[in-house]
């Protein structure tokens, strides 16, 4: 008798990098800033382990192109930005079980010394 194998699956885009104007003060939403993006979604690809189709599982090329459309609204807060994001994937991909997003933007104008700051929004679906 097989053993049952319980297993999660994950779709990872790491250290996307997209040039976008999202902040508070006036330079940001004109000049823009750079921004670092990381994403997991879990779903469940058994499927496309067996069928090497990419209708079965979440196309990783369309959750970019979701990304840059999100990312080229100008938003004051990356909350609103990260939040905006994640629920278009969710409208998107009903397979998406849950999604984790880091916005980070990188050498924010602040004058601290540090690579980067930004928010982090892990949800599951309802």
């Amino acid at each position: 008798m097989r053993q049952q194998i319980m297993q999660t699956n994950k779709i990872i885009i790491r250290q996307l990098h997209i040039h976008a104007n999202h902040g508070v003060m006036e330079q940001e939403q004109t000049v823009g800033a750079d921004f670092t993006i990381d994403l997991e979604i879990v779903t469940d690809f058994t499927k496309a382990i067996l069928t090497d189709d990419v209708a079965d599982t979440i196309n990783y090329a369309r959750v970019h192109e979701i990304v840059k459309e999100e990312m080229a609204k100008p938003s004051r807060l990356l909350e609103h930005v990260a939040g905006r994001i994640v629920a278009a994937l969710f409208k998107e991909f009903d397979q998406a079980e849950s999604i984790s997003l880091r916005l980070i933007k990188d050498n924010p104008p602040l004058g601290a010394d540090c690579e980067g700051m930004g928010v982090e929004i892990t949800e599951n679906r309802k």
